[in-house]
């Protein structure tokens, strides 16, 4: 089923109410496990903590050309849930002594690429990409350290991510379906070298919390793999939706 904007937007708010994290428990992570998993920890946060307001000038652009309003205020509340990751990975980092960090090279990079990027069709796919890749970080991190409660904050995180690859694969859907038999492959052939090198990059910057948590490099590849093809199978569902007729 490929549910409307205004039931995403619902979702994403309600989503927000809902509190999983007890954080009246103190962290308890061994020196041990935090240098495995602090330097990515840190990048993670910070490419949580974007503004969106890249994502949420494309999605207006978007939204106005399929007479589609709503799914800007989705948008915004997808930006939110993702602030709010980088606010419980940020409590948590300052609750273990640690410093928040200021700039990374691969947020550094993923940000330049955004500025450029005005087209929806990359934001989405780019968008899945990525929070694939953060569900396996996000459950190596779980598995990483016996600490209680960054295990809650992961374990909010995976909840969250489920439900935001869902609505980006619903609209991913939507704009595949536009397109004529040749531009779908030409795309799926960008789509997946935009897979090749994204899931490198991330391989090679957080290889040592992704160990950590018992992932090597060809069990990340075999999920990531896994994950873009079933995107892939996603967008080649047969559904007759209003949706699907509002952004034709």
């Amino acid at each position: 089923m490929v549910h409307s904007s205004a039931f995403w937007e619902q979702h994403f708010r309600q989503n927000l109410t809902v509190q999983r994290v007890d954080w009246s428990m103190a962290p308890a992570i061994t020196t041990e496990e935090k240098e495995r998993i602090l330097y990515s920890l840190k990048a993670w946060q910070l490419g949580e903590t974007s503004d969106g307001r890249h994502l949420l000038a494309a999605a207006g652009r978007y939204a106005s050309r399929i007479g589609d309003p709503r799914y800007v205020a989705a948008v915004q509340q997808f930006i939110r849930e993702e602030q709010k990751h980088g606010a419980n990975l940020g409590r948590y980092i300052d609750l273990i002594g640690a410093q928040r960090a200021r700039a990374d090279w691969g947020d550094t990079l993923f940000r330049k690429v955004r500025y450029f990027n005005r087209s929806m069709e990359l934001w989405t796919i780019s968008v899945i990409i990525v929070e694939s890749a953060a569900q396996v970080f996000y459950q190596a991190l779980h598995d990483a350290t016996r600490c209680p409660l960054l295990k809650q904050v992961c374990t909010d995180i995976l909840i969250d991510e489920a439900h935001h690859i869902k609505f980006q694969n619903e609209r991913m859907w939507m704009i595949f379906q536009r397109k004529r038999f040749y531009n779908k492959a030409v795309s799926l052939l960008l789509y997946s070298f935009l897979l090749f090198c994204t899931i490198h990059a991330i391989w090679y910057g957080h290889r040592r919390a992704l160990k950590a948590g018992g992932v090597d490099r060809p069990e990340f590849m075999r999920a990531m793999y896994y994950k873009f093809f079933s995107t892939v199978k996603f967008l080649h569902r047969r559904e007759s939706t209003p949706e699907l007729a509002l952004a034709q």
